[in-house]
């Protein structure tokens, strides 16, 4: 790029069908006539205390199915935002065409909208674009891959630039999150963090652990996840058992910070233990990152080893 792209001028060049459409009149999908819409189960819920024409009654019938439509739960999305019976379809198709203009799949938006339902009376001049904007010019996550970075983490577009992200965002690359390990569509959810309740206690954690700054910083650009794993829930427990029950050095988590993103129950238990009952061992990287077959072959090769040494 010899120049910064607007979010907003990024979409308008993708999508130019898109603003042709929302002058076009709103036509329920054909399924609507052969199963009864949510809305419709309880009708009672959206009569207004006030009269309420019968061309404003259309009107709003035709927003709650345009959410049907959606995939969305037009009665949770009432009740969490009151407001959306106010806004008028047009503003609700704006929404839906700013945010596929930047590869967000419809069959994406139902979630993403049932999550944050506040989103269906936002103005994508206000609280949209400035969003797409950060991520392309200041993240400079590219283009194509801003959509997935939405799918991934639909919280950003809630998230303010200027209190959230960018903070954050300048936090991460002072941590390292720079160069070929800067944030991407895959750590994208990491900008969402809050820094000082989120990200500087579990920095903390892993220190409080024996490890320098440097390495630390290391361990995370590494595995990323480290920050987005819960303390008490995650990173505790895995540490008292490797250094109790698997009484192994710290110094591996050092150099396999991937230890933390294996369940363990699921996994690191059930492995652990079936090295001990044959009394077998095997560094903690090779012990988690093979799947089960493999791990299973690599067994019964150590026992037949066992034998040929008998």
């Amino acid at each position: 790029m010899t120049g910064k792209v607007s979010a907003q001028g990024a979409a308008l060049m993708i999508s130019q069908h898109s603003i042709t459409s929302l002058s076009q009149p709103f036509h329920p999908p054909q399924f609507f006539s052969f199963s009864r819409p949510k809305f419709l189960q309880n009708p009672s819920l959206f009569r207004s205390s006030s009269p309420v024409t019968s061309a404003n009654g259309l009107q709003f019938r035709r927003k709650l199915l345009y959410l049907e439509s959606l995939n969305i739960n037009s009665l949770k999305a009432l009740s969490k935002n009151p407001q959306f019976r106010s806004s008028s379809l047009q503003s609700l198709k704006s929404i839906e065409n700013c945010l596929s203009s930047f590869g967000i799949p419809r069959s994406s938006l139902g979630r993403i909208f049932d999550m944050f339902p506040q989103l269906l009376t936002s103005d994508p001049h206000l609280h949209l674009y400035p969003v797409f904007d950060f991520l392309i010019n200041e993240v400079e996550i590219p283009f194509p891959d801003v959509g997935k970075s939405i799918i991934r983490c639909p919280r950003l577009l809630v998230s303010s630039v200027d209190f959230q992200l960018r903070p954050t965002l300048l936090f991460l690359r002072r941590l390292g999150f720079v160069g070929r390990h800067k944030i991407d569509c895959h750590t994208c959810v990491l900008l969402v963090s809050n820094v000082e309740n989120t990200l500087v206690p579990k920095l903390d954690f892993l220190k409080s652990l024996g490890f320098s700054d440097f390495e630390v910083a290391k361990m995370v650009i590494r595995s990323p996840g480290l920050l987005t794993y819960s303390i008490e829930n995650n990173l505790k427990p895995k540490v008292e058992y490797f250094v109790k029950e698997m009484k192994r050095d710290l110094k591996e988590i050092k150099q396999f910070p991937q230890y933390f993103s294996f369940s363990l129950e699921g996994k690191i238990k059930p492995r652990h233990r079936q090295l001990m009952e044959n009394g077998f061992s095997m560094s903690v990287r090779d012990m988690l990152k093979v799947s089960d077959g493999e791990f299973g072959v690599r067994m019964l090769e150590m026992r037949f080893q066992l034998i040929d040494q008998l």
